[in-house]
């Protein structure tokens, strides 16, 4: 969510490549795909092991910026957060308030998250 906040420093480890070459796109322009994965990440409904591995990975993702997330990681995240503050902020609230619920990385983004506000 909030990983548009990315810190470039290298990171000593990176979060495992294993899902970088799944079609973002792809999940982004099928309302059944992408309400598949947010059900997953607000624990209403299963998981795909990619589902289930960003829904591991994302609280920390937070609350480092990112700085684990491979390059491919990083500009998904970018593309996520855009299509889903554009086009689908009722999936971005829930996700917020989950993920968020004191505001401290929107807070913490909000120049960023309203840089991509209108460039879906």
């Amino acid at each position: 969510m909030a990983c548009v906040a990315v810190t470039w420093a290298r990171p000593e480890s990176t979060y495992t490549d294993k899902w970088d070459n799944i079609n973002v796109d792809e999940i982004l322009e099928s309302n059944r795909l992408l309400k598949g994965y947010v059900d997953c990440l607000l624990g209403k409904g299963r998981c795909t092991p990619d589902g289930k591995a960003l829904k591991e990975t994302l609280p920390d993702a937070l609350e480092h910026e990112c700085v684990k997330c491979t390059g491919k990681q990083k500009s998904g995240a970018d593309k996520v957060i855009r299509h889903l503050v554009n086009k689908r902020p009722d999936l971005w609230k829930e996700l917020a308030v989950k993920y968020d619920p004191d505001n401290i990385y929107q807070a913490g983004y909000k120049d960023r998250i309203d840089a991509v506000k209108g460039s879906a």
